[in-house]
């Protein structure tokens, strides 16, 4: 689905390659923040261009590629800046109800179009 929403929404010609994900230790995922992580790095690799080593990428992406509000998001944001991340990128809807303040760059989108423009 992350794969029709990244050919349709950000005009990624996708359907001619093959598309190969795995996540490390074989771990099972069933939390949808990971989406935008999921399709960044699809669009990363297609593009072949980076995402920086000291970003985070979290929220959850719908059919027509508009990013969702993710729970928890001051919780993920303070253990992100414990490990040692300088930037996370979240989902707008998220950034703006942010109370405490944060020494993370954080980058708010609204949808995959926008965020592949400002990664």
């Amino acid at each position: 689905m992350l794969i029709a929403v990244l050919e349709k929404k950000a005009g990624l010609q996708l359907g001619t390659q093959d598309v190969y994900l795995n996540i490390a230790g074989g771990l099972r995922i069933t939390e949808p923040s990971i989406d935008l992580g999921i399709v960044m790095a699809t669009a990363s690799s297609f593009k072949n261009k980076p995402i920086p080593k000291d970003m985070v990428i979290i929220g959850e992406v719908g059919l027509t590629g508009e990013i969702r509000r993710v729970n928890l998001i001051e919780k993920r944001l303070k253990e992100i800046e414990r490990l040692g991340f300088k930037s996370c990128m979240i989902p707008e809807g998220n950034k703006k109800d942010l109370k405490d303040k944060y020494k993370l760059d954080i980058i708010g989108v609204r949808n995959i179009a926008e965020a592949m423009k400002k990664l």
